[in-house]
């Protein structure tokens, strides 16, 4: 029973992490999307770090990146289904870095698919608010593109330094396996370690030898 509550704890904590940062992604995003809209015309540039980082207001119809522009309607029923998973896989998820990864995509995706969804020209196929600019990008992006690509990014060290969602990697998984298959093998109760198994001991106890 204490194994099942301390990996509740773990869960819930994990669940509220990934909320959190998916809340404060998406209300960031979205705060300066509405900036942006209310302060600068499309097509207006403004340099903010010289040529390293300017405001460049574009609305896209495409994915990411201005990626596959024309195809609006496609990239939200596809953010939708996205959406839907990471929905569903985020109960199992026990890692502090694996909840701040996906709440990263979370709020990223949803920034996003709110521009799709509630933006003109209509219902799922508005155009995303997209104005941050950088010369080692040719494609012009938002906070919602940084933060899936974020996300991303912490995806491809987790995997290469192979952690799990629980925050165990996977040599450290297999030892425990090994020490609990080692226990049962020696009779021991697993979580037990070095306590000797029990016998019964009541049938040489009463079997005592005749004077």
């Amino acid at each position: 029973m204490e194994v099942s509550s301390s990996r509740a704890k773990v869960s819930i904590r994990a669940l509220v992490i990934l909320g959190v940062v998916a809340l404060c992604v998406y209300l960031v995003d979205q705060i300066a999307k509405v900036l942006v809209v209310q302060n600068l015309y499309e097509g207006q540039t403004i340099q903010v770090l010289g040529e390293l980082l300017q405001f460049h207001f574009v609305k896209n119809a495409g994915a990411a990146f201005s990626i596959g522009e024309g195809s609006t309607w496609i990239f939200s029923i596809v953010g939708v289904a996205v959406l839907g998973f990471v929905i569903w896989y985020a109960p199992r998820i026990r890692s502090i870095a694996w909840a701040i990864l996906f709440g990263l995509l979370l709020g990223g995706l949803l920034g996003n698919l709110t521009d799709r969804l509630f933006r003109e020209p209509g219902f799922g196929v508005g155009h995303v608010v997209d104005f941050l600019q950088i010369p080692l990008l040719p494609a012009i992006f938002n906070l919602a593109d940084v933060a899936i690509v974020s996300s991303m990014a912490l995806f491809l060290i987790l995997t290469i330094r192979g952690i799990g969602l629980d925050g165990k990697k996977a040599s450290e998984v297999e030892e425990e396996e090994a020490e609990l298959e080692a226990q049962e093998a020696a009779g021991q109760t697993p979580g037990e370690p070095g306590e000797p198994a029990q016998t019964d001991t009541t049938q040489g106890s009463e079997e005592q030898p005749k004077s």
